[in-house]
C-alpha cells in the first residue's frame, strides 16, 4: 500500500496552488493523508476527487467549514499498521514522550503544524512523521512532503520529496 503524506498547505494564502510533481504523485498513493492547515475548503474537495482514498484532519488555521468536514484526529488501520492523523503535537523538545503517552494505541503518528519534517520513533515504537509542508516552506530549505509504503504491518520506504523553489510572485 502506497502513501502520500502532506500537511500545511495554506491555500491559498502560502501558494495559489499544490505543486504540480505532488499532484502528480496522487494518483499513485493508495492513501492520501493531510495533517491539517488546508485553510480552503477547494483543496480538500480536491484531494477527495482526486484520492483513492483520503484521511485528513483539521489544523489551527482551519475555519467552521473545514472543521465541520474534519476531526480533529483521525484514525485508521493500513496494511496492518495503526495511523493516526493529529495537526499540533506541542513543541518539539519531549515530543515523543508525550506523543506516545497520548496515543499508546498507535504505530504511526502523521502530524503537522511545524513544517518542519520529522522521522522519529518514541519509546515502546510510535513512529512519528511529519511531511513538512509542500507550499510554505518558513525557515526550511525546501518545501516538502512524504511517501511510504506499508506491507505486511510494516512500514517502509519513508522518503522526504523536496520540491523545487516556487517563482517569485
Amino acid at each position: 500500500m502506497s502513501l502520500l503524506l502532506m500537511s500545511d498547505t495554506h491555500l491559498p494564502k502560502r501558494a495559489k496552488q499544490l505543486p504540480a510533481r505532488l499532484l502528480a504523485d496522487l494518483p499513485r498513493a493508495d492513501v492520501v493523508v493531510h495533517a491539517g492547515d488546508w485553510v480552503d475548503v477547494a483543496t480538500l474537495d480536491l484531494l477527495e476527487q482526486r484520492s483513492r482514498r483520503l484521511i485528513g484532519v483539521h489544523g489551527n488555521n482551519d475555519g467552521p467549514q473545514l472543521r465541520a468536514r474534519l476531526p480533529e484526529v483521525a484514525r485508521a488501520e493500513l496494511g496492518g499498521l495503526r495511523f493516526g492523523v493529529v495537526h499540533e503535537t506541542g513543541p518539539a523538545r519531549g515530543r515523543e514522550a508525550r506523543c506516545a503517552a497520548r496515543f499508546p494505541d498507535l504505530d504511526v503518528l502523521v502530524f503537522g503544524h511545524s513544517h518542519i519534517p520529522w522521522d522519529s520513533v518514541a519509546p515502546g515504537g510510535l513512529r512519528l512523521l511529519n511531511p513538512g509542508s509542500p507550499t510554505d516552506r518558513r525557515r526550511q530549505p525546501y518545501c516538502t512532503y512524504m511517501t511510504a509504503t506499508v506491507a505486511d504491518g510494516r512500514l517502509t520506504g519513508v522518503e522526504l520529496h523536496r520540491l523545487p523553489p516556487r517563482p517569485a510572485r
